[in-house]
């Protein structure tokens, strides 16, 4: 039974993916700890540290099969910590009476947070498989519409005219970005952890306890780090960080995506769905339903994030409980990522462009958007002052008149003795001022691979 809108049965996946929610299942997050107690062990068996023979039969052991869910929740409750109750069912599971070597000279961190970095490389490749779509889908967008002109806006209000695919390269950018962070912080993230109670290795000794860290992160497939990161976490911050960056970008191309779905503007529309985004008074409503949860979505991750920075800052070897700010942070980051990640995707992938509104967009000042490709085109003769005062007073008299602003200009002598209505007219015409914005796009596209 869930009490939140993550793995409910009300709201679905609308706040995360069942495939990502699986991945931090609670079975999943055991089958992480006894992946790295049995790699543990078969590495030291190997070594000797422990009998030859533990390594196989700890591993044949360590299945979920036989878990008590009960006792472990009361244990835990208990303890405070999952992986001591883990392993005293574990223990008893093992052949031979060999189970007394589980764990050996490991701390309960070393296991929880090498199979965070486990649990972590498989959601992550998850969420990157969804991001690399995104890209591919803003790529398509940027090539089909890289000279489609559309009305440029700054502070809400027509400012100069752009074009569609070039707007959308710049969400690409963000994207590729964000692609390129992730490979350079999975360089720094990708650490076994194993140093002991306070991070010295003391219990297997200087040669026993190095040789168990190198050997594990080898077999665990992972780095293996100089020191404790016990109570350095800046490799999970990090991680957060770009989480909720990824995040912020797409809740910015969603915003783009609501503001241009108004009734008023029209120019772009989420893919249709029989019925999605319908109201339940109002038949004619096409509400913008992936674009609000990912923007929700990103206002979540943010707030999450905020306390991954909290838990940076604990105290001397072991935390006294900022390290359980990860426990609840970093899985529901994932999963609400999840969400945001997959609505991004299926959004650009059947994003709908009105090219016709966005035209008529462009035509609703009567010309007004454009007032600075008249200014610079009549400054060389007139002088950029004059020419900006010039095409001022007859944007007012386009306003209060309501008349195009070409007439406007025309009426002007200083206009129409100096340059001919043509020339006015193809500084007029929005395909004509988008400056080296195809240009730009176009760079764009070819560096990315």
């Amino acid at each position: 039974m869930s009490s939140l809108v993550i793995n409910s049965k009300i709201w679905g996946e609308m706040f995360g993916t069942k495939e990502m929610s699986e991945i931090f299942s609670d079975e999943q997050t055991i089958k992480y700890y006894l992946e790295v107690e049995a790699a543990l062990s078969r590495v030291q068996s190997r070594l000797g540290i422990i009998p030859k023979n533990c390594g196989l039969e700890i591993s044949k052991a360590a299945k979920i099969d036989w878990i008590d869910w009960k006792l472990l929740e009361k244990r835990t409750s208990i303890v405070g910590y999952p992986i001591l109750p883990l392993v005293e069912q574990l223990s008893l599971k093992v052949k031979k009476n060999l189970g007394q070597y589980c764990h050996w000279g490991a701390t309960t961190q070393d296991i929880m947070d090498t199979a965070d970095v486990l649990q972590i490389r498989d959601a992550l490749s998850i969420l990157l498989i969804d991001l690399i779509e995104i890209k591919k889908a803003l790529k398509k967008i940027v090539k089909k519409y890289i000279n489609t002109p559309m009305s440029g806006r700054t502070h809400l209000q027509h400012a100069l005219p752009t074009s569609f695919g070039y707007k959308c390269s710049t969400w690409l950018s963000g994207i590729e970005r964000h692609i390129d962070r992730i490979k350079q912080i999975k360089e720094r993230l990708f650490y076994v952890s194993f140093f002991g109670a306070a991070g010295t290795l003391a219990s297997l000794g200087e040669v026993n306890g190095l040789k168990t860290k190198n050997r594990l992160a080898k077999e665990l497939k992972l780095k293996n780090p100089d020191v404790s990161w016990h109570s350095i976490r800046d490799n999970f911050c990090e991680l957060s960080s770009w989480i909720s960056l990824v995040g912020a970008s797409l809740g910015k191309i969603a915003y783009d995506v609501m503001l241009m779905m108004q009734t008023e503007i029209q120019e772009v529309n989420e893919p249709f769905t029989h019925g999605r985004g319908s109201s339940s008074t109002m038949p004619q409503k096409r509400n913008p339903i992936s674009s609000e949860v990912i923007l929700a979505c990103s206002k979540l991750l943010r707030e999450h994030h905020s306390a991954m920075l909290d838990s940076m800052v604990l105290d001397h070897e072991r935390a006294t409980g900022q390290w359980h700010l990860e426990w609840y942070t970093l899985p529901k980051m994932f999963i609400i990522a999840s969400s945001s990640f997959r609505c991004s995707r299926e959004l650009l992938e059947g994003i709908q462009v009105d090219k016709k509104n966005m035209k008529n967009n462009l035509n609703q000042t009567k010309g007004l958007i454009l007032a600075e490709s008249v200014m610079m085109t009549i400054a060389p003769k007139l002088g950029r002052q004059i020419a900006h005062d010039l095409v001022y007073d007859c944007c007012r008299k386009s306003i209060t008149d309501d008349i195009n602003l070409l007439d406007a200009l025309m009426m002007d002598k200083n206009v129409s003795e100096n340059f001919k209505r043509e020339e006015i007219e193809f500084c007029l015409n929005p395909k004509n001022y988008l400056g080296a914005a195809p240009k730009m796009a176009d760079d764009l596209l070819r560096k990315i691979k």
